[in-house]
């Protein structure tokens, strides 16, 4: 028996179709009986999403409108209560990508509301997710996130929506999304989990991702570059936002994340130059950290080409993060073995062997 394991399977509601906003949202709001109806957005997205949202001229509810800052952070997630108790809000709505998401959702948890999200773009699985990843206003990375028990009331989006977003993102989603196997493969095959059917579906889920991921993603990049809503872009980007998510969310700790996604954390707390990188981005940098970790080096031969193919950053030195300093590397490496998700990894795990890691990757990878 698995005591420790929670299952947090997705939103109470799911629909990923075109008019699927203006079709379903209103029916949401008025099963929960919205009334007071608080949307948090951002800019440019926002100015996208109008279109599909003509349910926002209803003139059964009140919507009030607010602008996050641009990061999920506790001082976002205030100001969210804040409007929450000024206002009387008896829903929350969020539209945007996946720092919004995250925000919106710790900031119903925190206030102790329901809420939903309408995702502009698929660059990860936040919206499908009940964690949110902390960041400073600044933009450095918090390094935790906060977890909680409750599901987004509703995930509804639209694929011309989707589609219209910035193609970095969505590739940066991809890489994000093939972690999900990457991270979990070792640890998932343990004798130990091996008989326990959340954790095998948790498996063969990530197994789909990374498959699909690596099959259609040179299609699905074209046709969204081009502006083709085909089967191809919708049933990646569906994987992304949506299908990864469940990956974590039957597996929990053992298939949420390991050392790629520590790696993001720490680079993003201690090398502030890397916030020009997006989340997907940093992680497709950390899928190789954890291979070369494991010392797994044919893997790290078999992605280089995918890597190539998308433009992704395989090193520190890509991302022209070096030279790096003794107590920048120091700080990286005790930040990783800090996290106990790292040493779920079934391998002998301290301090020198996660900079000898980092390091053999630089070397590896400049030899290419």
């Amino acid at each position: 028996m698995l005591q420790d394991l929670k299952v947090k399977a997705g939103p109470e509601f799911y629909k990923y179709s075109q008019g699927a906003i203006d079709e379903f949202v209103p029916q949401i709001l008025d099963e929960y009986r919205a009334e007071k109806i608080l949307v948090v957005h951002g800019e440019i997205s926002w100015e996208k999403a109008k279109p599909f949202m003509t349910f926002l001229s209803d003139s059964r509810y009140e919507f009030i409108y607010h602008k996050y800052t641009g990061e999920c952070s506790y001082y976002g997630a205030e100001l969210i209560a804040k409007q929450v108790e000024e206002n009387d809000i008896s829903f929350i709505v969020g539209v945007g990508g996946g720092k919004l998401a995250d925000l919106v959702e710790y900031s119903a948890h925190v206030v102790n509301l329901p809420c939903g999200v309408i995702p502009t773009l698929a660059s990860n699985c936040a919206p499908w997710t009940p964690l949110s990843v902390m960041y400073k206003e600044s933009g450095e990375s918090e390094g935790k996130s906060e977890h909680y028990l409750r599901q987004a009331a509703f995930f509804i989006t639209d694929p011309y929506l989707v589609i219209d977003a910035p193609t970095r993102y969505f590739v940066a989603g991809l890489a994000d999304t093939i972690a999900k196997w990457y991270e979990s493969d070792l640890i998932l095959k343990q004798s130990s989990l091996k008989d326990f059917p959340f954790l095998q579906t948790a498996q063969y889920t990530s197994v789909l991702c990374k498959n699909a991921i690596l099959d259609y993603s040179d299609q699905a990049i074209k046709d969204m570059e081009n502006n083709i809503v085909s089967d191809e872009f919708v049933n990646l980007s569906e994987i992304v936002f949506a299908v990864a998510g469940l990956v974590g969310g039957l597996g929990d700790k053992y298939a949420r994340n390991a050392a790629a996604h520590a790696m993001h954390d720490a680079i993003s707390k201690y090398l502030p130059a890397s916030h020009d990188f997006l989340h997907g981005e940093k992680v497709a940098y950390g899928i190789l950290y954890q291979l070369a970790l494991e010392e797994r080096w044919s893997f790290i031969d078999e992605l280089l080409p995918f890597y190539a193919s998308l433009n992704l950053p395989r090193s520190l030195s890509d991302m022209k993060l070096t030279p790096i300093s003794d107590e920048a590397s120091d700080n990286i490496t005790n930040f990783i073995n800090s996290k106990a998700k790292v040493h779920l990894i079934p391998i002998e795990i301290d301090t020198e062997k996660l900079k000898k890691a980092m390091f053999s990757l630089e070397n590896y990878i400049n030899k290419q």
